[in-house]
């Protein structure tokens, strides 16, 4: 199987190996999702990760901000 997809011998044992172990589930591809029995946030962690995002913009938006004024300032230099 391993020649015929192109894949490698380990990929292969370890699929095997998953749907011996969990089922057609286990083959799932479930990178960048939740888990299904992970707890939901509480409003005081959803307030943080808010809270986290908008400073990590900000900052963003600040260094953004600083660069266009250098760059305005070249400007005038070079007239």
């Amino acid at each position: 199987m391993a020649i015929k997809y192109q894949v490698s011998y380990q990929n292969v044992y370890n699929w095997v190996k998953k749907y011996e172990r969990l089922g057609y589930e286990g083959l799932q591809d479930r990178r960048g999702r939740r888990k299904a029995d992970q707890i939901s946030r509480t409003p005081e962690e959803k307030m943080s990760i808010g809270l986290a995002k908008l400073r990590r913009e900000n900052d963003y938006l600040k260094m953004e901000n600083d660069l266009l004024k250098k760059v305005r300032e070249f400007g005038r230099r070079n007239r």
